[in-house]
C-alpha cells in the first residue's frame, strides 16, 4: 500500500462530509453511501483522472448512483468540481441532485436506475479497446443489481469481447431497497456465476483498504474482465446505522446527526 495515501483518514473525512451534506439537505441513502465510501476512497485515489479530464484516462462509473453525495465529495477533492458547489447539494435548482447525472463534470454516466451502470461500463471499455486507448473502466455496482437481466447480458458481452480493461466492484452489503438481498431474489453464490460467465473473480473485505487496493491494482488475467465482490456493511462507521435498512431512506435528525458525528470523530 502506498504509504503516502492515508486511506483511513480520507475515508473518515469523507464520511463526515457526506453525513453533513445529507443532514443539511434532509435526503436519504446515507447507509448506502457509508457502505461504499472505503471503496470509493481507494478508487478515486488510484484512478488516472485529474481536473483536466483528459480523454486518455481511467473512467469511473457508479451504477448505484444514489451515492451521489460521496461522488461529489471526491470529485471536489480532485478539483474536478468546485468545493463550494457542495453547499448546493439537493437545493432547489441545483444540478447536484441525489442521483448521479452526467451533467455534473466528472460523472461519466447516469446512475440510479438499477442495471444501467454495467452496460455503460462495457461500452466505455469496448470503445477504449477500439481506439487503443490506455486506462481502465471501474464500475461500482450494488448487490441489488445482481437481480437485473441487463447485468448478466453485459457480463456475457464483456467476457465475449475479452474486456480485460474492465473492473467491476459489487458493493455487497446484503441489503437492498425492500429488504435483504437473499429474500428479494436469492441467486445463489455470486462467485460461481461470474466465473461461469468467463470473468476473473475476487472476493474481499470491502472495508479493508489493503485488500481493496490490491484487488483494484493487481494485474488482470489477460482476456478476462475482473469482478470484485466486496463484502460491506450498510451504514459502516456509525454503530446505530450499521446493518439497518431504515437508513436507505431516513435522513438524520439533529440529535442523530450530532450522535453520528461524535462517533465518527471519536474514530479519528
Amino acid at each position: 500500500m502506498d504509504n503516502l495515501i492515508n486511506y483511513k483518514e480520507v475515508a473518515l473525512e469523507a464520511r463526515k462530509a457526506v453525513l453533513r451534506l445529507i443532514y443539511r439537505a434532509q435526503t436519504s441513502h446515507i447507509g448506502s453511501n457509508f457502505s461504499c465510501i472505503d471503496i470509493l476512497t481507494v478508487i478515486y485515489s488510484i484512478a488516472n483522472i485529474d481536473k483536466d479530464l483528459k480523454e486518455d484516462r481511467d473512467r469511473i462509473v457508479v451504477s448505484k448512483g444514489w451515492v451521489a453525495a460521496s461522488m461529489y465529495y471526491f470529485l471536489a477533492k480532485k478539483g474536478i468540481i468546485p468545493k463550494e458547489d457542495l453547499e448546493t447539494y439537493c437545493k432547489d435548482g441545483s444540478k447536484y441532485i441525489g442521483l448521479a447525472e452526467p451533467n455534473v463534470r466528472g460523472i461519466e454516466a447516469a446512475g440510479g436506475s438499477m442495471g444501467f451502470g454495467l452496460p455503460f461500463g462495457v461500452g466505455f471499455a469496448f470503445a477504449k479497446n477500439l481506439k487503443r486507448e490506455k486506462g481502465k473502466v471501474f464500475v461500482l455496482m450494488s448487490d441489488g443489481e445482481m437481480d437485473c437481466g441487463s447485468t448478466w447480458e453485459s457480463a456475457l458481452i464483456s467476457a465475449h469481447h475479452k474486456l480485460d480493461n474492465l473492473v467491476v466492484i459489487v458493493d455487497f452489503n446484503g441489503l437492498q431497497a425492500m429488504g435483504r438481498v437473499e429474500d428479494i431474489l436469492n441467486i445463489g453464490p455470486l462467485k460461481d456465476k461470474w466465473e461461469a460467465l468467463g470473468w476473473e473473480v475476487q472476493e474481499i473485505d470491502g472495508h479493508n483498504f489493503e485488500e481493496i487496493e490490491r484487488s483494484l491494482t493487481a494485474p488482470i488475467e489477460e482476456g478476462k474482465p475482473r469482478v470484485i465482490i466486496a463484502r460491506t456493511i450498510k451504514g459502516k462507521g456509525v454503530s446505530f446505522m450499521e446493518g439497518d435498512n431504515i437508513w436507505h431512506y431516513k435522513a438524520p435528525s439533529e440529535e442523530e446527526y450530532q450522535k453520528a458525528l461524535k462517533e465518527l470523530e471519536s474514530n479519528g
